[in-house]
Protein backbone atom coordinates (compact mmCIF):
# COMPACT_ATOMS: atom_id res chain seq x y z
CA UNK A 1 0.00 0.00 0.00
CA UNK A 2 1.55 3.74 -0.76
CA UNK A 3 2.18 5.67 2.01
CA UNK A 4 -0.18 8.29 2.12
CA UNK A 5 1.96 10.83 4.82
CA UNK A 6 3.12 13.96 2.53
CA UNK A 7 6.63 13.62 1.40
CA UNK A 8 7.71 17.03 3.50
CA UNK A 9 5.72 15.99 7.02
CA UNK A 10 8.46 16.27 9.84
CA UNK A 11 8.32 13.03 12.07
CA UNK A 12 11.44 13.32 14.07
CA UNK A 13 12.42 16.58 16.33
CA UNK A 14 15.71 16.05 17.63
CA UNK A 15 16.50 18.94 20.86
CA UNK A 16 19.45 19.91 22.48
CA UNK A 17 18.79 20.05 26.51
CA UNK A 18 21.82 22.71 27.52
CA UNK A 19 21.02 26.32 26.01
CA UNK A 20 18.34 25.07 23.87
CA UNK A 21 15.45 23.59 26.10
CA UNK A 22 17.34 24.07 29.69
CA UNK A 23 18.40 27.27 30.74
CA UNK A 24 21.86 26.26 33.22
CA UNK A 25 22.78 30.06 33.96
CA UNK A 26 26.48 29.78 32.68
CA UNK A 27 26.74 26.28 34.86
CA UNK A 28 28.32 24.78 32.12
CA UNK A 29 31.77 27.19 32.35
CA UNK A 30 30.90 26.55 35.88
CA UNK A 31 31.64 22.75 36.00
CA UNK A 32 34.37 23.24 33.50
CA UNK A 33 36.42 25.71 35.81
CA UNK A 34 36.54 23.25 38.45
CA UNK A 35 37.31 20.49 36.34
CA UNK A 36 39.94 22.35 34.50
CA UNK A 37 41.51 23.40 38.33
CA UNK A 38 41.21 19.78 39.17
CA UNK A 39 43.46 18.56 36.22
CA UNK A 40 45.77 21.61 37.05
CA UNK A 41 45.33 23.95 34.37
CA UNK A 42 45.90 27.15 35.76
CA UNK A 43 43.36 29.25 37.60
CA UNK A 44 44.02 32.38 35.72
CA UNK A 45 45.81 33.62 32.51
CA UNK A 46 46.63 32.08 29.30
CA UNK A 47 46.30 28.68 29.35
CA UNK A 48 42.91 29.31 31.28
CA UNK A 49 41.26 31.77 29.22
CA UNK A 50 42.19 29.63 25.89
CA UNK A 51 40.84 26.74 27.57
CA UNK A 52 37.68 28.31 28.15
CA UNK A 53 37.60 29.86 24.60
CA UNK A 54 37.98 26.46 23.40
CA UNK A 55 35.46 24.87 25.60
CA UNK A 56 32.96 27.86 24.29
CA UNK A 57 33.98 27.38 20.41
CA UNK A 58 32.89 23.81 21.12
CA UNK A 59 29.95 24.24 23.11
CA UNK A 60 27.93 21.23 22.35
CA UNK A 61 30.30 18.43 21.78
CA UNK A 62 30.68 15.34 24.03
CA UNK A 63 32.90 16.71 26.87
CA UNK A 64 35.36 13.85 26.96
CA UNK A 65 36.27 14.81 23.31
CA UNK A 66 36.91 18.60 24.37
CA UNK A 67 38.98 17.25 27.21
CA UNK A 68 40.91 15.18 25.45
CA UNK A 69 41.69 17.90 22.85
CA UNK A 70 42.26 20.35 25.95
CA UNK A 71 45.18 17.77 27.95
CA UNK A 72 46.28 15.70 25.15
CA UNK A 73 46.43 12.75 27.77
CA UNK A 74 43.81 9.81 27.97
CA UNK A 75 44.17 9.67 31.57
CA UNK A 76 44.09 13.33 32.23
CA UNK A 77 41.06 13.99 30.01
CA UNK A 78 39.15 11.13 31.65
CA UNK A 79 39.78 12.74 35.53
CA UNK A 80 38.67 15.77 34.11
CA UNK A 81 35.41 14.36 32.70
CA UNK A 82 34.67 12.95 35.92
CA UNK A 83 35.36 16.44 37.51
CA UNK A 84 33.31 18.00 35.30
CA UNK A 85 29.99 15.96 35.75
CA UNK A 86 30.63 15.96 39.83
CA UNK A 87 30.68 19.54 39.74
CA UNK A 88 27.59 19.92 37.40
CA UNK A 89 25.61 17.37 39.25
CA UNK A 90 26.06 19.12 42.24
CA UNK A 91 24.99 22.45 40.74
CA UNK A 92 21.85 20.85 39.13
CA UNK A 93 21.43 18.99 42.86
CA UNK A 94 21.49 22.92 44.37
CA UNK A 95 18.97 24.14 41.57
CA UNK A 96 20.60 25.58 39.19
CA UNK A 97 18.88 24.73 36.13
CA UNK A 98 15.23 25.90 34.85
CA UNK A 99 13.40 25.16 31.50
CA UNK A 100 13.78 27.63 28.45
CA UNK A 101 10.41 29.20 28.91
CA UNK A 102 7.81 27.13 26.76
CA UNK A 103 9.93 24.42 26.26
CA UNK A 104 7.82 21.90 28.17
CA UNK A 105 4.74 22.85 26.11
CA UNK A 106 6.56 23.31 22.85
CA UNK A 107 7.75 19.66 22.87
CA UNK A 108 3.82 18.53 24.33
CA UNK A 109 2.50 20.49 21.03
CA UNK A 110 4.96 18.52 18.84
CA UNK A 111 4.13 15.12 20.34
CA UNK A 112 0.42 15.88 20.08
CA UNK A 113 0.72 16.48 16.20
CA UNK A 114 2.16 13.48 15.59
CA UNK A 115 5.79 14.21 16.07
CA UNK A 116 8.08 11.99 18.00
CA UNK A 117 10.37 13.89 20.01
CA UNK A 118 14.16 13.25 21.28
CA UNK A 119 16.33 14.90 23.69
CA UNK A 120 20.46 15.07 23.44
CA UNK A 121 23.47 16.28 24.96
CA UNK A 122 26.82 16.64 25.24
CA UNK A 123 26.43 15.26 28.82
CA UNK A 124 27.27 11.53 30.16
CA UNK A 125 23.75 9.59 30.49
CA UNK A 126 24.00 9.88 34.11
CA UNK A 127 24.29 13.46 34.75
CA UNK A 128 21.65 13.42 31.97
CA UNK A 129 19.16 11.21 34.18
CA UNK A 130 20.21 13.81 36.81
CA UNK A 131 19.03 17.14 34.18
CA UNK A 132 15.50 15.37 33.28
CA UNK A 133 15.12 14.31 37.08
CA UNK A 134 15.83 17.83 38.46
CA UNK A 135 13.67 19.27 35.97
CA UNK A 136 10.53 16.66 36.15
CA UNK A 137 11.22 15.47 32.74
CA UNK A 138 11.75 11.66 32.80
CA UNK A 139 8.61 11.10 30.72
CA UNK A 140 8.40 14.50 28.74
CA UNK A 141 9.87 12.96 25.49
CA UNK A 142 9.76 9.84 23.48
CA UNK A 143 13.38 9.42 23.38
CA UNK A 144 16.60 10.59 25.45
CA UNK A 145 20.33 9.98 24.37
CA UNK A 146 23.84 10.83 25.71
CA UNK A 147 26.80 10.32 23.13
CA UNK A 148 27.38 7.01 24.61
CA UNK A 149 24.52 5.52 23.12
CA UNK A 150 24.79 6.39 19.96
CA UNK A 151 28.25 5.93 19.36
CA UNK A 152 29.97 9.31 18.99
CA UNK A 153 28.87 13.09 20.14
CA UNK A 154 28.00 16.14 18.24
CA UNK A 155 29.43 17.29 15.69
CA UNK A 156 28.79 14.03 14.35
CA UNK A 157 25.49 12.74 12.99
CA UNK A 158 25.29 9.50 15.22
CA UNK A 159 22.81 10.95 17.97
CA UNK A 160 20.18 11.85 14.89
CA UNK A 161 20.64 8.88 13.31
CA UNK A 162 20.13 6.34 16.40
CA UNK A 163 17.14 8.73 17.00
CA UNK A 164 15.80 7.77 13.49
CA UNK A 165 16.65 4.45 13.84
CA UNK A 166 15.02 3.71 17.21
CA UNK A 167 12.18 5.71 16.74
CA UNK A 168 10.76 4.22 13.25
CA UNK A 169 11.42 7.57 11.34
CA UNK A 170 11.13 6.67 7.52
CA UNK A 171 13.99 9.17 6.49
CA UNK A 172 16.59 11.17 7.40
CA UNK A 173 14.47 14.11 5.83
CA UNK A 174 11.60 13.99 7.98
CA UNK A 175 13.94 15.09 10.88
CA UNK A 176 14.00 18.24 12.40
CA UNK A 177 16.80 19.50 14.67
CA UNK A 178 16.92 22.07 17.12
CA UNK A 179 20.14 23.87 19.05
CA UNK A 180 22.03 26.46 20.54
CA UNK A 181 25.41 25.47 18.98
CA UNK A 182 27.32 25.53 16.13
CA UNK A 183 27.88 21.46 16.86
CA UNK A 184 24.20 21.36 16.93
CA UNK A 185 24.13 22.79 13.92
CA UNK A 186 26.57 20.33 12.43
CA UNK A 187 25.20 17.13 13.76
CA UNK A 188 21.79 18.51 12.15
CA UNK A 189 23.57 18.66 8.47
CA UNK A 190 25.67 15.59 9.13
CA UNK A 191 22.30 13.92 9.58
CA UNK A 192 20.71 14.74 6.62
CA UNK A 193 17.70 16.41 8.39
CA UNK A 194 15.45 18.35 6.78
CA UNK A 195 14.94 21.06 9.06
CA UNK A 196 17.96 22.23 11.30
CA UNK A 197 17.76 25.15 12.92
CA UNK A 198 19.68 27.42 15.67
CA UNK A 199 17.98 29.44 18.48
CA UNK A 200 18.79 32.51 20.20
CA UNK A 201 18.63 31.31 23.74
CA UNK A 202 22.28 29.66 24.27
CA UNK A 203 26.27 29.62 23.47
CA UNK A 204 26.50 30.77 20.02
CA UNK A 205 24.70 33.99 18.11
CA UNK A 206 22.22 33.75 15.71
CA UNK A 207 26.00 34.84 13.04
CA UNK A 208 27.16 31.83 14.21
CA UNK A 209 24.71 29.53 13.49
CA UNK A 210 23.78 30.99 10.26
CA UNK A 211 27.30 30.76 9.28
CA UNK A 212 27.81 27.06 10.84
CA UNK A 213 24.92 26.45 7.92
CA UNK A 214 21.54 26.54 10.27
CA UNK A 215 18.76 26.57 7.61
CA UNK A 216 16.11 28.84 10.37
CA UNK A 217 17.10 30.58 13.72
CA UNK A 218 14.72 30.89 16.13
CA UNK A 219 14.35 33.20 19.07
CA UNK A 220 14.05 29.87 21.01
CA UNK A 221 12.21 26.50 21.31
CA UNK A 222 8.90 27.94 22.01
CA UNK A 223 8.71 29.09 18.03
CA UNK A 224 10.21 25.73 16.90
CA UNK A 225 6.88 23.81 16.92
CA UNK A 226 5.11 27.03 14.20
CA UNK A 227 8.36 25.82 12.28
CA UNK A 228 8.05 21.93 12.50
CA UNK A 229 4.28 21.70 11.73
CA UNK A 230 4.05 24.68 9.46
CA UNK A 231 4.59 24.55 5.49
CA UNK A 232 7.57 23.12 3.99
CA UNK A 233 8.69 24.71 0.50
Amino acid sequence: MRNTVPENTIQLAVLDMAGTTVADDGLVLRAFDAAATSAGIPAAGPEREAARRYVLDTMGQSKIVVFRALLGDEDRAAAANRAFEAAYSDLVDAGGVAPIPGAAAAIGTLREAGVKVALTTGFSRSTQDRLLTALGWTDLADLTLAPAQAGRGRPYPDLVLTAVLRLGVDAVDRVAVLGDTTSDIGTGLAAGAGIVAGTRTGAHTAEQLRAAGATHVVDSVADFPALVLGPRP
